[in-house]
């Protein structure tokens, strides 16, 4: 049966329009917001595949296989070069509890609202009694001190990063919209093997077993209550999260996510230089990856320490963006799901790990300068 070109026509205005009032589904919400929300929501294009690994990437692989197996307890490294994403990796491919390293996609979470204008980094924001959380929150003091603290957000994000701040994190998080915006931004970017979790209050809770209660956040509240736990109730709580992490990731998705933001794939230039000048002033573990650091190189790192249960402690990691003197940008991530042998070993191993990774470096660059010697006098 023929139709008429305008009754089509009217069938397809009709049609496109029932789909945008779906979308547009939130009362009295602005043309302006809907359009940056529907611009938040478009998967960004797919990340180019992982080439085949040459000679010299699988030695440094057999290097990390090594230090791997040398290492007791349970534990992934990865290493990816952010120019041709290339990944070399030991047990890269298994989910290891994150702990603090997820605060950091809840900082790019933030800077891609801000490139996107959802969030003006030097909006004031204020802390109170409420907002404190659990373990290491250096804010607290302050608002405890003055019965508040008056900042912004750029403040919280390099408190966050810099000092690994809960507190800090967590009023970042509920200001991006909470744990379902940063998966947000993990999925949207296609950033696979990485896992936000939740905050850290809950995360910390239910590892000790615990439902968490704002009293906690008051001195050692935390500390005495999980002291209270029966045994077995929390040793099925800590098993449980070492078997199936609530932030589980694995090294090589990442260092893929690393390199990236390396690269410049995720960010604005202005946001990406943002977040790795942050993460190059991070205070926290200066013996782990950034320890085996070469004169002349640097890294923008973020660490991640877990609870201690029984002598075994979840989650010991530090990730970063190692860069070479001519500017090579190198993904690591060294993630120890648990382990019972001494800070020492575990720094030791890291440290080595960020010196293969050099060696590796001074290597290539040395065979292409003689290989381009040898042509030159050819």
């Amino acid at each position: 049966m023929n139709r008429s070109p305008i009754l089509i026509l009217t069938v397809l205005i009709v049609g496109a329009f029932l789909v945008l009032a779906t979308i547009a589904s939130t009362p009295g919400e602005s043309a302006e917001d809907f359009h940056k929300r529907v611009t938040l929501a478009e998967q960004k294009p797919t990340p180019p595949p992982e080439p085949e690994l040459t000679e010299a990437q699988l030695a440094l692989q057999e290097q990390l296989r090594d230090l791997g197996e040398n290492f007791s307890g349970d534990v992934g490294i990865a290493v990816t070069e952010a120019d041709t994403l290339a990944t070399m990796s030991y047990t890269g491919k298994k989910r290891f509890p994150q702990q603090s390293v997820s605060k950091l996609w809840v900082s790019l979470t933030a800077l891609d609202l801000a490139d996107n204008g959802g969030l003006e980094l030097r909006e004031p924001v204020t802390l109170r009694a409420e907002d404190l959380t659990v373990f290491h929150q250096p804010i607290r003091n302050i608002v405890r001190a003055r019965g508040s603290f008056a900042t912004d957000y750029a403040d919280l994000i390099d408190r966050a990063i810099t000092q690994s701040d809960n507190t800090a994190n967590d009023r970042l998080l509920r200001r991006v919209g909470g744990p379902s915006a940063v998966e947000g931004f993990l999925r949207r970017n296609q950033l696979g093997g990485v896992q936000f979790g939740t905050d850290e209050r809950t995360k910390q809770s239910a590892i000790a077993g615990l439902k968490w209660k704002q009293a906690y956040s008051i001195d050692n509240a935390f500390y005495e209550a999980r002291d209270l736990v029966d045994e077995e109730d929390r040793r099925r709580a800590f098993e449980a999260y070492l078997a199936d992490p609530i932030d589980g990731a694995s090294p090589e998705g990442i260092t893929r996510a690393l390199a990236r933001l390396a690269r410049g794939d995720l960010l604005s230039e202005n946001s990406t230089d943002l977040i790795i000048s942050t993460m190059q002033r991070t205070r926290s573990g200066p013996r782990r990856l950034k320890g085996g650091v070469p004169a002349g190189w640097t890294i923008a790192h973020k660490t991640g320490t877990g609870q201690f249960f029984d002598g075994v402690q979840s989650g010991y990691n530090d990730i970063g963006i190692l860069t070479s003197p001519d500017g090579t940008n190198y993904a690591l991530a060294v993630m120890i799901g648990s382990t019972r042998v001494s800070y020492a070993a575990r720094m030791e191993m890291m440290q080595e790990v960020t010196r293969s990774v050099a060696r590796y470096h001074n290597q290539r660059t040395a065979e292409v300068t003689a290989k381009t010697d040898s042509q030159s006098t050819s």
